[in-house]
């Protein structure tokens, strides 16, 4: 098989797969016969193949997949008009403490926003597959040590959390975790956000319902 027909089924199986596909499972489709390093070749030609289209080939934390380009993002919200989840202040700003400063209790939580976290805000962000338990801190009472999904990077569109907007960074404040200003070191600039973006953050208001002042 030449590089044209190998890049050809990588394409096919990339746009009919329902989920990223990673290099391990790419490479089964020439059952071993083409190098890792040849896949990456191969899916960077793909890349700028698709690079003036709608579409855009993009590696997220679980592998690589077509997704429809941000700027599109409007005109396709019009075939399917239901509107996303919402997600109250308090609970985007649990989740931007936890994706910037992981891995975190829910003693730090508090310490940074300065009100008790309601628990029905972190099972939120668990059911929804963003925030998982990775641990337990050394000290009284072994606090949970929450983290971030490989789930929460995949519909961000990162492939790691090293791609994370600066804080105060326009894109952190379009995918909704600009609610907080503590420092974040400046990382790589970040690709753009997949259809799976988190909804924008309400304006600066009192703290909701469910939190309860420290």
């Amino acid at each position: 098989m030449n590089t044209a027909d190998a890049r050809r089924v990588l394409e096919t199986a990339l746009i009919c797969a329902q989920q990223p596909l990673p290099l391990r499972e790419l490479g089964v489709l020439f059952d071993g016969a083409v190098s890792p390093d040849s896949l990456k070749l191969m899916l960077g030609d793909l890349q700028q193949e698709w690079s003036q289209r709608g579409v855009e080939l993009v590696q997220v934390a679980s592998g690589w997949r077509f997704q429809s380009r941000p700027e599109l993002r409007p005109f396709l919200d019009k075939l399917h008009p239901e509107k996303p989840p919402k997600y109250t202040r308090a609970t985007m700003e649990t989740l931007a403490i936890i994706a910037y400063r992981q891995p975190v209790t829910r003693g730090d939580i508090e310490d940074i926003r300065g009100v008790t976290v309601n628990s029905l805000t972190i099972k939120q962000l668990e059911d929804r597959g963003w925030v998982e338990v990775i641990g337990h801190r050394e000290t009284v009472g072994r606090p949970s040590l929450f983290a971030t999904t490989r789930q929460f990077l995949d519909d961000m569109g990162l492939a790691s959390l090293d791609q994370l907007p600066p804080i105060g960074h326009p894109s952190a404040a379009d995918d909704g975790l600009g609610v907080l200003d503590f420092e974040a070191e400046p990382p790589a600039d970040p690709p753009p956000a997949d259809l799976l973006t988190l909804p924008e953050p309400p304006n600066a208001q009192p703290e909701e319902p469910d939190d309860v002042p420290a």
